[in-house]
Formats: structure tokens, sequence, C-alpha cells
């Protein structure tokens, strides 16, 4: 799973990165964050039918959601902490996520994600030590995970009002290859660069041909402090190196 992930890029390098046209969170600017959690807002790159222009085509725009997929059937929002996930392998078939997964499909930018390995001969039987490895490419680039988006209303609120509607996302994952399957057997979802145009596009109802296993993902992963566990922490220090010293998580490779 992905439960944990950086993103420190600012809007300009993402607007520019990710070719965006319209940036629909002009008025809003998410800080570096490199401890981002189930919950937290987030940038998210959508291509989208403009509302005054219904028979135009979709622009691509960077928008703003919070990470925890809420269905718009759901009577209460908190379900959406427990969703920020959506298997590769179930995505287009469960309730939850195949009408996203249809139309409402999402690029969710990030340096790397977190992911907890048990370290060998730590804590004990009952509470074994898990030890945090940061995962992101090897190239240093920017990482394009795959994502879903959807709208939820609130009916408690009027129509006018700024809170009547919610817009949440989740991150797609799949199995985990490479240096990311020796931490954890899941992984996000990576879109290439060339094929980011077809993920977005609303008018491809049928994405089936993404929901294959992931290849050579071209990601590397090393041990990073304990610090990440807490949410409370955040800082450029949380992505740097474990020192050999500080910990024995190098020993898994």
């Amino acid at each position: 799973m992905c439960g944990r992930y950086a993103s420190a890029r600012n809007k300009q390098e993402l607007l520019e990165e990710f070719e965006v046209e319209v940036d629909g969170a002009a008025e809003e600017e998410l800080g570096p964050d490199y401890n981002v959690a189930p919950t937290k807002p987030v940038y998210a790159v959508m291509s989208r039918v403009p509302k005054n222009n219904p028979e135009g085509r979709a622009v691509r725009q960077l928008q703003i959601l919070r990470w925890g997929l809420v269905p718009a059937w759901a009577k209460d929002p908190s379900i959406g902490s427990k969703m920020i996930n959506a298997r590769v392998e179930t995505v287009a078939e469960k309730p939850s996520y195949r009408k996203a997964f249809a139309g409402r499909r999402c690029l969710l930018p990030a340096d790397g994600y977190f992911e907890w390995a048990v370290s060998e001969g730590a804590g004990t039987a009952k509470k074994p030590k898990k030890q945090p490895y940061f995962i992101q490419p090897a190239d240093g680039g920017v990482m394009a995970m795959a994502g879903l988006y959807e709208f939820w209303r609130d009916r408690g609120r009027a129509d006018d009002d700024p809170l009547a509607w919610l817009v949440t996302c989740a991150v797609i994952t799949t199995s985990a290859l490479d240096e990311a399957g020796k931490i954890h057997d899941r992984m996000p979802m990576l879109i290439e660069r060339d094929r980011w145009a077809e993920w977005l596009d609303p008018g491809v109802p049928d994405a089936h041909d993404f929901l294959i296993p992931a290849g050579a993902t071209g990601l590397k992963a090393y041990p990073v402090s304990t610090a990440v566990n807490s949410v409370r922490n955040n800082g450029p220090e949380l992505v740097e190196p474990l020192k050999e010293e500080e910990g024995d998580g190098r020993a898994l490779f």
C-alpha cells in the first residue's frame, strides 16, 4: 500500500512539469510536504471539460484535493480516511471506485513514497521493529502516481456554501518489483510520461490497458529516520538517507 509520501515541489514546477493549462488552485498554494498523510490536501493533475463549454475539449488542470476517497453515495465523509488506496486488480469493479476509474482519473505528483519493512532481529515477537524506507525515482524526477478522484455532496449545506462539495482522491496500487518489492509487496501504480494524456482523458472510458502488473520501475530505496512515523514531523530531513550507524535497515539489501 501507499500510506505516506513526499511532495515538495512548488506549484509552478508542477504546472510546467505536467504541462497544465489551467491552475485550478490559483488562489491557494500548498507548501512543501515531506510527510503527506491521509486526509491531507494534495495536488492532483486532471483533465476536465469546462462547465461553460460542455461540448468542448477536456482541459488539463491542477487542483487541490483531499487524500482519501469519499464515494458519492457515502453518508459520512470520514470513510475517506480508510480509502486512500485502490488496488489495480479490482479498481474497475469495486463499487467505490469503478465510476471514478471510468471517467475521473488523475495523476498525483510525488517526489517519492515511504514504506516500512520489518528489521531482522529487532524488536520483539509481539512488536517487531519496522524500518521506514524512502522510495523514489532513481533519476530524481517527479513520480506520477495513478489516482482517482470523486465528488461528495454534503446535503446538510446550502447550494451556495463553498463547503457543500468535497473532492477527494485515492492512489491506485499494484504489485511491487525491484527494490520496492523487497520492502513491501505493494507500491503506487506509476504512469509513464508518454501515457499521461491517455490516462487523464475522460473521453477514454475503458482504461483497462493500464491494469497490468508493473514492469521495471526505475526506483531506488534507502532507509530513513523513524521520525517519519509521526505525522507531526515534517521537513527535508525525513527523506535524508539514514547513516549506517543509526540503524540496521541497510541489511535488507
